[in-house]
């Protein structure tokens, strides 16, 4: 799948579903892009994963030739923005927005001049995206995350920016925001589900992707089953650790 037919499926709202790296290991994200994702989703905010392991990572995904990769960035920062793009990242997941103002801040750093602020160097992006700045604007998606408490509050107002593709959900920190102790506190179930409906809402009123991270595959069909147009499974650090228990379990005999 090109970047161009992949920024056109999400736009167009068709389900699509994608997996989470945080571990700066290219063989291991090679591999999971042969599985048949639609996109893998690299993370330099909370992953260890660095600019090197970004472009590697970016890499192993080209080679399977069906999947697309996408960088969550560590902020909504022109630089860190144009640096992934310019790795030839299908399109950026930007952290934490809490405004309009704020998510159009993030889609201008992703977008060439005269509609945007991005800097001309793309060093890799263009074998896969552009070299033509409008061909880049045009093929280069930009997804921001709903989960702070201001974020929520401004969701239909973050939606309607012009540009933007997409909203995306970070499960733990919303919980957080609509009053949860701890990233799975079963006590603001209810508020959390409401802020999810108010999300999917709000992007579908604006005709815009709405996507979600979740901690499974049967989440993930939940999710889409709902109305959210994208999702994202787990991590390869989560899975890798629950697999290893499990066969330990299984070679011991625990119970």
């Amino acid at each position: 799948m090109s970047a161009q037919e992949f920024a056109a499926r999400l736009r167009g709202r068709e389900r699509i579903v994608g997996y989470w790296s945080v571990i700066d290991s290219p063989v291991s994200t090679e591999w999971l892009a042969h599985v048949g994702w639609d996109y893998i989703a690299l993370d330099l905010q909370h992953g260890l994963i660095g600019y090197s392991g970004m472009v590697a990572g970016l890499t192993a995904i080209d080679a399977s030739g069906s999947t697309v990769g996408m960088i969550r960035v560590e902020s909504n920062d022109p630089t860190p923005i144009g640096r992934a793009l310019d790795a030839g990242a299908a399109g950026v997941i930007v952290p934490l927005v809490n405004t309009a103002e704020e998510a159009a801040q993030a889609v201008a750093a992703a977008t060439y001049p005269p509609a945007g602020v991005r800097s001309y160097g793309p060093m890799r992006s263009q074998l896969r995206i552009g070299p033509n700045p409008a061909d880049a604007n045009r093929d280069t998606i930009v997804v921001v995350m709903i989960e702070t408490p201001q974020g929520l509050a401004s969701v239909e107002e973050i939606c309607a920016v012009p540009g933007l593709d997409g909203v995306y959900v970070g499960p733990s920190d919303l919980r957080l925001a609509v009053g949860g102790a701890h990233p799975n506190d079963p006590s603001v179930d209810d508020e959390f589900e409401a802020a999810l409906v108010r999300v999917r809402e709000a992007a579908a009123a604006a005709g815009i992707a709405a996507g979600i991270h979740t901690p499974d595959g049967a989440v993930a069909a939940r999710r889409l089953a709902e109305g959210y147009t994208f999702a994202t499974v787990a991590s390869d650090l989560t899975h890798l650790k629950a697999a290893s228990a499990a066969h330990l379990k299984a070679a011991t005999g625990e119970r």
